[in-house]
This record gives C-alpha cells, structure tokens and sequence, in this order.
C-alpha cells in the first residue's frame, strides 16, 4: 500500500525495478492510479445535483487524470525509480 501511493520501501527493491521497467509497467501505473481514484470517484458521484452531474463529474476526474498518467508515464517512472535509488532506465539493480 506504501508504495502504491508513492511512498519509499525499504532496502530489496528488485521487484520494484521489475514493477517499473518490465513490460506492461504503463498498464501497471494506470492500475494504481485507478484505484487510488476510486473513493475519489465514489464522493463526487454521491454529490447532490443533476443526474448528469453524478457520472460526468467521475469519468471527467478519470479521464483528465489517466490522460495526465499516460502522458507523463516515463517521468513519473523514472522519478520513482529514482526514489528508490534505482536510477531511471539504468538497467541494474543495485
């Protein structure tokens, strides 16, 4: 859970290198965001308003957010790699 929500993980990070750089780590990220988005996602579809306001304000705040986690995918990788002391895309596990 700490490092799904960004925090820093103690000395055997190998599987957090396999996690950032493996295939599929983009998949990996926008699955973490999601769930991160999701008591997020419930609050604002529990707001009261128009009907329209209880799904379009939700899938604005999913969208807007996967959109940014995709486009800034590498370096917010790489910022997370090297938080853990991995180096961005160093191909060595220290």
């Amino acid at each position: 859970m700490r490092y799904a929500l960004g925090g820093r993980l103690p000395r055997r990070r190998e599987w957090v290198y396999h996690d950032l750089t493996d295939a599929g780590w983009r998949m990996r990220a926008l699955g973490r965001l999601l769930v991160q988005l999701a008591p997020v996602v419930v609050v604002l579809a529990l707001l009261p308003g128009p009907g329209f306001v209880h799904w379009m304000l939700p899938l604005f705040v999913v969208l807007t957010s996967g959109f940014v986690a995709l486009a800034y995918g590498e370096d917010l990788r790489d910022r997370r790699l090297r938080q853990h002391g991995l180096g961005p895309r160093s191909g060595s596990v220290p």
